[in-house]
């Protein structure tokens, strides 16, 4: 069996930065074992395998795309939402309508809409679910901080599809501090609906500018350049709290301590007491392609 497949850098108009992802195409018949086992011989943050279907199904539902760390399958990420549809849109050309790349991922359906010829895009993400607010001192002490290293607002748990524990520091000296101790946080987490947590902090260049921020994440063995699926859920978060304003579009900036600097663009609206419209965006630069040979 012969699989093409492509490696793409997410959030980023530079090769080389961003967050890699790569894109196996063409992978219907292929059981989830093996999308595991592919998945941890790229050792990348993700690995996305595109099913293709006939035509007219593809139209209605979308391009069927599953998602795989090197450990398990998510029903939803966001550099590889991004990046897969940007890799379709170079080389599937029949699978956009206009400037919309369409993929039915385990969530449902999530579109990705292109600003023009290159490959910026922008995707919609489900309604924020928000959940159980977060202890202030043990979710600083899980994150290597102290609770006066954390801003007023308090920590929580928030969901556009995966579940984060969204926390916002006063300034960008704790970020540089931020060491996750994922033995403890991890259970911790799970025990309250989250996954990992998505740190925050003012980008110190910006004089506090509301619409710039950076943010840190750490998971077990490493740290992600750039979550898109985390940054829905902080622009959500920023919003109902009134920490950014609604509807505004904000620079967020991840990656830059691991030497993978990625800009991701989000917004989202207040409406009434509900947050909708939660949108993340960013550029994709494609880098790489070559053949998997499997038995």
């Amino acid at each position: 069996m012969h699989l093409d497949y492509f490696i793409a850098d997410v959030f980023t108009r530079t090769p080389l930065e961003g967050n890699p992802l790569a894109v196996v195409m063409n992978t219907s018949g292929l059981a989830a074992e093996q999308m595991q086992a592919i998945a941890r011989e790229f050792n990348l943050s993700e690995t996305t395998f595109v099913e293709r279907r006939a035509a007219d199904v593809e139209r209605a539902e979308g391009v069927r795309v599953r998602i795989f760390t090197t450990r398990e399958e998510l029903n939803f990420a966001g550099h590889p939402a991004l990046g897969t549809a940007s890799v379709l849109k170079a080389h599937a050309p029949e699978t956009a309508d206009g400037h919309t790349v369409t993929l039915r991922l385990n969530v449902g359906p999530v579109p990705v809409r292109f600003a023009g010829e290159g490959f910026e895009a922008e995707m919609t993400q489900r309604d924020p679910e928000f959940g159980a607010e977060l202890d202030r001192a043990e979710a600083a002490r899980l994150v290597g901080l102290s609770a006066e290293d954390l801003a007023d607002a308090p920590p929580q748990v928030v969901s556009t599809g995966t579940a984060f524990g969204i926390v916002l520091l006063r300034g960008d000296e704790a970020l540089a501090r931020v060491k996750v101790n994922h033995d403890e946080a991890t259970p911790w987490l799970r025990e309250r609906g989250a996954r990992w947590f998505y740190v925050l902090a003012p980008n110190p260049d910006q004089n506090r500018d509301p619409t710039k921020w950076r943010a840190r994440m750490q998971f077990h063995g490493g740290e992600d350049p750039a979550t898109g699926s985390a940054a829905g859920c902080a622009i959500a978060w920023l919003v109902k709290h009134g920490v950014a304003p609604s509807g505004a579009r904000v620079h967020l900036r991840q990656g830059l301590e691991i030497g993978r600097p990625s800009d991701l663009f989000l917004s989202a609206r207040a409406d009434s007491a509900r947050i909708t419209d939660v949108r993340v965006g960013g550029s994709t630069v494609l880098v790489a392609n070559g053949r998997l040979f499997l038995p």
